[in-house]
């Protein structure tokens, strides 16, 4: 834990946020649209789910930055393969919820892309980092 990069948790957690709002204002930028529907009748209401959103944020970045410590991770393709892991892992328990019909195929498909790509990009982060 001393030998923890907290500047490329700090980054980390940025570029989580950043790409959080690109990613889902791109997708969900029809909320009125039909496929949106199910996504935007199960929202939580109010401003507090952004707070979460940062908390999480910075509790991702966090979690890759020790995984990819624990693993002697020193290079970028060494961490970004630690952080597709993490994402796969992800999607992995995504996968049994939307077979059980706890969520919508697109919903499933939006949550999946989501994780694959930015525990990608915090693991090449923090093994660049490193």
């Amino acid at each position: 834990m001393l030998e923890m990069n907290y500047l490329a948790v700090l980054i980390g957690a940025v570029v989580y946020m950043i790409y959080g709002g690109i990613y889902y204002s791109i997708l969900l930028s029809d909320k009125k649209g039909t496929h949106n529907e199910e996504i935007v009748k199960n929202q939580s209401e109010g401003s507090i789910k952004y707070l979460f959103a940062v908390i999480i944020a910075f509790i991702s970045s966090f979690f890759v930055a020790i995984l990819v410590q624990a693993s002697g991770a020193e290079s970028l393709v060494d961490g970004g393969i630690i952080g597709l892991i993490i994402g796969l892992l992800i999607s992995i328990v995504y996968m049994k919820n939307q077979l059980f019909g706890l969520m919508s195929t697109r919903a499933f498909l939006i949550a999946i892309g989501d994780h694959l790509i930015i525990f990608t990009l915090l693991g090449f982060l923090h093994g660049n980092m490193s």
